[in-house]
């Protein structure tokens, strides 16, 4: 400190000799006068720092605030998911209303197509059941009768393909339990165990679903 002291006036003695006076005769006064200064600024550092820390500190205010929007944002979240749910079931519902509506329009007429087959199943026996040598110029009655219920019975065949409704004569094929129906099943010599053998009755299929479904015979192992 003495060392100090003696730099100052050294550097002060040629401007200022009072000041030089006053510190070659009370170097405690200069030290006392230092310290004061460092402390001051100590405590002004200290208090910087408190009040540094003290924003840093999150308020009451800033706490309830923050807990708040947690709050919001997971009640947010919830209802977003709730929306979504609701569309997702919304988008379902109208997918099976319109699967029911395309279903209506294309099996709606089931019933009444029902009612045409035995129509169909009638004319098709009327038309086997005429003899074949029969069916001369020497018979014209019998003729036109003959040629009119094939006629007949190619028209509603016609008419039952224009509404998606298509035969099942299923000779030779293998029994389907979703389309054929058995009647028997007996062993017959040349044929594979499990193909149809018999049609007793036509079957009938609306757009691709068994309407009616064929009675068939079935052949078995011997």
């Amino acid at each position: 400190m003495a060392a100090v002291a003696q730099c100052v006036r050294g550097a002060l003695r040629p401007r200022y000799p009072l000041l030089n006076f006053s510190l070659r005769t009370s170097p405690r006064l200069f030290c006392v006068a230092t310290q004061q200064k460092s402390t001051g600024q100590n405590l002004e550092e200290d208090q910087s720092q408190s009040q540094n820390e003290q924003k840093v500190e999150p308020s009451s205010a800033e706490k309830t605030l923050t807990e708040e929007k947690a709050k919001l944002e997971e009640q947010l979240k919830e209802v977003t998911d709730k929306y979504k749910r609701a569309l997702a079931d919304a988008e379902n519902v109208r997918q099976r209303s319109q699967k029911l509506v395309e279903e209506a329009k294309l099996y709606g007429i089931q019933s009444f197509c029902k009612d045409l087959l035995e129509v169909a199943d009638i004319l098709e026996k009327a038309t086997e059941s005429v003899p074949k040598e029969e069916i001369k110029d020497e018979n014209p009655h019998l003729k036109s009768l003959y040629e009119g219920l094939v006629m007949t019975e190619v028209q509603i065949q016609k008419v039952f393909k224009k509404h998606g409704l298509l035969r099942l004569n299923p000779v030779g094929a293998k029994f389907d339990p979703y389309e054929h129906e058995a009647l028997f099943h007996a062993p017959m010599e040349g044929k594979e165990p499990g193909t149809i053998a018999l049609v007793s009755k036509i079957g009938y299929k609306l757009h691709g679903r068994t309407l009616r479904p064929a009675l068939v015979g079935v052949v078995k192992d011997a």
